[in-house]
């Protein structure tokens, strides 16, 4: 009776278009549970004016993969939303992690022009050194008298 459509979580949409029913549908849900995942901050559907549910493809996906957990791996609600906040933060993650990687090649490649146009680079006139010092500083602020 039911027509089975698989949505990727990565290649869904995120535009929030599709009404409460029909998002429960496609979930294979009833719309009293997505009521309910939304109010513990399961899934967070986008308002229309009038202030009715609006889900997007990945919405639904998420509310597949809910079901998944609970159903099939006996994981509960709690648990659920605490795997779909660490989820979260790993994408996060990877994705300043992606910035960093780009950010440090783009110094690399700045760092090897200033080298090429330096006249003196290659020729050992500077040679980087290893050393550490075990010298011990002691700072202390003037007083106003001082001064």
């Amino acid at each position: 009776m039911y027509e089975e459509i698989h949505i990727s979580v990565e290649q869904a949409s995120d535009a929030k278009v599709l009404i409460i029913s029909v998002a429960a549908r496609l979930a294979g849900m009833h719309p009293q549970t997505l009521r309910q995942y939304d109010r513990l901050g399961l899934v967070q559907p986008g308002r229309a004016g009038g202030g009715g549910r609006r889900y997007s493809e990945r919405d639904v996906a998420l509310l597949r993969e809910v079901q998944r957990l609970s159903q099939e791996d006996g994981v509960n609600l709690a648990g659920i939303k605490r795997i779909i906040a660490l989820e979260q933060m790993a994408g996060d993650l990877q994705q300043r992690v992606a910035e960093l990687e780009e950010q440090l090649a783009d110094a690399y490649a700045r760092i090897a022009q200033l080298e090429a146009m330096n006249p003196y680079a290659g020729r050992g006139d500077l040679v980087r050194q290893e050393r550490h010092s075990t010298a011990l500083v002691v700072w202390r602020p003037r007083r106003s008298a001082d001064k």
